[in-house]
């Protein structure tokens, strides 16, 4: 059996499904404030799921060797995670703490927050998100060690299902020595916590 390469969707396919949802969830598409709804929406889409159109393991691939001797934690906290279930197709939004321990190169911190939201922007679960930011990071700066936190707020737990809002979902990835040095790791947590 042979497998036939899939079609990619088009943004005309992308707009008559926007329009047959508005359908199904029982209003009329052509009412006036919904007629440029669907384009909005595709508009929307193509921005919130950039991810998929760039690989974000080439943001760490320009690093600067002069480090003046620096072998300690480098962390970037807070970072904004907007993703979406792809369970669901509703938006986790949340935070993203970051930290490599160098080896004999450091990156720019920009390109951090940027493997992140390249990851981020994707259908995915935070699990997963929160391990490939990790390995990314390990694969390409070879560091001593990478650690990963993530909190986030679940619309698909929030606004339906259990309905609990407020609750949040932490994962973490820690690789290297940020995972088997028994002081590197307490001192993440301790840099990272809220």
């Amino acid at each position: 059996m042979v497998d036939t390469p899939r079609r990619k969707a088009t943004e005309q396919d992308a707009l008559a499904a926007v329009r047959t949802l508005i359908e199904w969830a029982g209003d009329d598409p052509d009412r006036e404030g919904l007629l440029d709804t669907p384009r909005r929406v595709v508009k929307a889409y193509r921005e919130l799921f950039a991810g998929y159109e760039a690989d974000p393991r080439q943001y760490l691939e320009r690093t600067f060797e002069e480090v003046g001797g620096y072998d300690e934690l480098v962390i970037l906290k807070d970072i904004r995670v907007v993703s979406f279930c792809e369970h669901h197709m509703l938006p986790f939004l949340g935070k993203a703490h970051v930290a490599y321990l160098p080896r004999d190169r450091v990156v720019g911190i920009s390109k951090l927050a940027r493997v992140v939201h390249g990851f981020a922007r994707r259908l995915q679960i935070q699990e997963k998100l929160t391990a490939e930011i990790a390995g990314a990071i390990q694969d390409i700066l070879k560091p001593k060690g990478v650690g990963v936190v993530i909190t986030s707020e679940h619309s698909c737990m929030t606004m339906r299902g259990v309905n609990t809002p407020g609750s949040r979902l932490t994962t973490s990835s820690l690789l290297g020595d940020v995972r088997d040095d028994p002081r590197t790791r307490q001192e993440f947590f301790d840099l990272v916590k809220d």
